[in-house]
Parts: structure tokens; C-alpha cells; sequence
């Protein structure tokens, strides 16, 4: 039984390897254009051990997918049990949430995971997969900000609005990465502050 966890810690270790490697490779080839060998070969191992840890591309790609969403249940716990205001915290956050969108390489990655799940459908399932689970957490988050009064219609539209703010972020961080951040932080801040914040008018039904 002592030795059980180093191996898993081992095969971790491996693994995290092995998603590293591919993440490299999308970036520059795309997730449709880098092969088995060449993820290998920038593992620096063989064809037959990247295979020991994952069955397919599809499964690292579900491992990528699976390692943004600890980092984006990590955010949302800060947001929610950090201490401050809900609503503070998240407008604190807007600087760096950009910048992290921004950077390229991390850009490149989740644009070619989209690519690969517009055409594949066993990807395209991960990535739903995954948009669900964040949109409850985002749901559940924003409940605290959102004015009495506005119905859960609202508040999914609301949602969804800011969810095309960031991820068109990642477009406009490739398309016009030189844009003035501190500008747009601002801007940002003021239009998170409206959907979260304002009283709710014309209700979506």
C-alpha cells in the first residue's frame, strides 16, 4: 500500500507530460494537422507509451479540457469565498482575466480546441460538456449579484451575454492583441457592473 502512491503520482506526472506535448503541437499544427508520433515526439517518448495513458487524441483533448476546468472551478470558488463582495471580486479580476485571455499561446490552444470540436463530434460532446458545467457554476455565482426581482430567464440571458464577452476575447486577443488593455479593462468593468447590476427592465420571458 506505501508504494501505491508514487505510482500514481508517477503516471500523473506522465500524463501531464503527454497533455503538455500536445497542447504544444495544436498550437503550432493544430489538433487535426499533429499526429500520435509527432505528440510523441514532442513528449520525448514513443507512440506506444503515449498510448499506455491515452487511448486517442480525443482523450487528450478531454484532458486539456478537464485541466482548464479545474483552473475555472478554482476561479469560481475565489470569486465566491473570497471574502470580498461577489460583485467587487469579479470587477477586480477584469485586468487579469484579460490579460490570461490575451496570451497568446493560451489563445491558440483554445481557439484549435473549438476548431476540433466544430469537427468532431466526439470533442465537440467534451466541450459542451464542459460549457455546462461552467454555465451552472456561472449561474450560481451570479445569483448573488443579480437584482431582485429579475427571473431566471434574465439572469441565463445575462449570463450568457458575458460569456460572449470573454470568449470573444480570445478572438480579439489574436485579431488585435495591441488593443489598449487598460482601456478596455475599464470599459469592461462598466458593462460587467450593468448586466450584473442593473434593475431589470424589458424581462426576458
Amino acid at each position: 500500500m506505501a508504494e501505491a502512491a508514487p505510482k500514481r503520482m508517477d503516471a500523473e506526472a506522465r500524463r501531464q507530460q503527454i497533455v503538455d506535448a500536445a497542447s504544444a503541437c495544436a498550437c503550432r499544427f493544430g489538433f487535426h494537422g499533429s499526429s500520435m508520433a509527432e505528440i510523441a515526439q514532442a513528449a520525448a517518448l514513443s507512440v506506444g507509451q503515449i498510448y499506455r495513458y491515452f487511448e486517442n487524441k480525443e482523450a487528450i483533448i478531454a484532458a486539456i479540457v478537464a485541466r482548464d476546468m479545474a483552473e475555472m472551478r478554482d476561479r469560481y470558488s475565489e470569486l465566491k469565498d473570497g471574502g470580498a463582495p461577489v460583485l467587487e471580486a469579479i470587477l477586480t479580476k477584469c485586468s487579469s482575466a484579460l490579460d490570461d485571455l490575451y496570451e497568446a499561446d493560451r489563445a491558440a490552444l483554445t481557439l484549435e480546441v473549438v476548431a476540433e470540436a466544430a469537427r468532431n463530434p466526439k470533442v465537440g460532446a467534451i466541450l459542451r460538456a464542459a460549457d455546462a458545467e461552467e454555465r451552472e457554476m456561472q449561474h450560481e455565482l451570479f445569483r448573488a449579484v443579480i437584482p431582485a426581482g429579475c427571473n431566471e430567464a434574465e439572469l441565463v440571458a445575462r449570463c450568457e451575454v458575458i460569456s460572449m464577452l470573454f470568449e470573444g476575447m480570445t478572438m480579439r486577443g489574436v485579431n488585435n492583441p495591441d488593443g489598449d488593455r487598460q482601456a478596455i479593462a475599464r470599459v469592461l468593468r462598466s458593462t460587467l457592473r450593468h448586466l450584473l447590476a442593473e434593475p431589470c427592465g424589458d424581462r426576458v420571458s
